[in-house]
């Protein structure tokens, strides 16, 4: 296995935002792709990462390979990359050699580790609900409500969607209509209400390096779909539980 990259960003950016979420996971090296599909710890939240093989100048893998990696570690030596850099992973004597080469040569050597997990494969979800909008935007939206609760309320009725949370004494509601960069496709003329972490969704919204696109899908009482991609470079989504009200 060789795999090399000009833009070690894509890399570096996924593995940053993930390891918010997840300590140790494995990579699966296949033909056309660097995969990870994980869970969070608390079983709240998982993430599904897709490095395709087109993002890479070199892409030789002569066999579908697993690594399981500290993430914190890889983390911080691919912190050390400039954009400028390029990256390269190899495995050398049962560890994965990093190569960044700029105006120097620098080379790092990381564990491969054994995690004792099944196999993570991601649920078959139907949504009746699909906005599609700037990442800025719901970024805004969900950084605006932080400030009075801890947890996000996502409503759309057939033309808007809206963003709410409402804390001991404070409310806030953040209106943002189907026009211009948001567009809603619903199945229903129902109003779909679900709730969520903001903590958990402020860890996800940092996919937003990557793409300056969303597309969130919920129904109510049912878990949230974030996802963010760069077309024929990488593919990043988070599956978020509800927080389900008891009322």
């Amino acid at each position: 296995m060789r795999l090399t990259l000009a833009e070690p960003n894509y890399l570096k950016d996924s593995v940053s935002i993930i390891s918010e979420l997840v300590n140790e996971a494995s990579f699966k090296v296949k033909a056309n792709s660097l995969e990870l599909i994980a869970m969070d710890p608390a079983n709240v939240a998982m993430v599904v990462f897709k490095l395709l093989s087109s993002a890479f100048t070199e892409y030789k893998v002569d066999q579908e390979t697993d690594l399981s990696i500290n993430l914190t570690n890889l983390k911080q030596i691919l912190r050390r990359s400039k954009s400028s850099d390029s990256l390269t992973m190899e495995i050398e004597e049962d560890k994965l050699k990093i190569t960044l080469e700029g105006s120097s040569k620098r080379t790092f050597f990381l564990p491969i580790i054994d995690i004792e997990e099944k196999e993570q494969r991601v649920p078959d979800l139907h949504f009746p609900i699909t906005v599609k909008t700037k990442a800025s935007i719901f970024n805004d939206a969900i950084d605006d409500v932080d400030v009075v609760a801890e947890s996000v309320s996502l409503v759309v009725e057939p033309k808007t969607m809206y963003v709410l949370a409402e804390g001991d004494l404070s409310k806030a509601k953040v209106e943002i209509p189907s026009k211009g960069d948001t567009i809603i496709v619903s199945d229903t003329p129902d109003k779909i209400k679900a709730k969520y972490s903001i903590e958990y969704l402020k860890k996800m919204m940092a996919a937003s390096k990557l793409s300056d696109d969303v597309t969130i899908q919920f129904n109510k009482d049912y878990p949230l779909k974030l996802e963010y991609k760069s077309v024929d470079k990488v593919f990043l989504s988070f599956i978020l539980a509800p927080r389900v009200e008891n009322d």
